[in-house]
């Protein structure tokens, strides 16, 4: 089995994450052959929210296309994981608070 922070690779902070914040939710990158209960589990263990995680919505996200050119692709940022956490009412996660 990975390591937790093999699967959780690092909170996505974004606009639209910080306000789904708001309703108990967070998103992170995760490894892209990380499963539902390789997330969960690493998420229980790594922010101690053991029972808390009431869903996991994960998505593929594919990379943009880099280079200027309209005609002639350059190559591609590489394709990651998102998932994103929802906990129950009144559990937070500690590390996004000092944020």
């Amino acid at each position: 089995m990975k390591d937790v922070y093999q699967i959780i690779l690092q909170p996505l902070i974004t606009e639209k994450s910080t306000v789904l914040r708001d309703s108990n939710k967070y998103a992170f990158v995760v490894d892209r052959n990380a499963t539902k209960p390789q997330i969960r589990r690493a998420a229980e263990e790594l922010f101690d929210i053991e029972g808390d995680i009431l869903k996991i919505h994960t998505m593929r996200v594919r990379g943009k296309p880099k280079g200027k050119m309209l005609r002639y692709q350059r190559g591609r940022k590489p394709h990651w994981k998102k998932a994103i956490i929802t906990l129950r009412e009144g559990a937070t996660i500690q590390a996004f608070d000092t944020i």
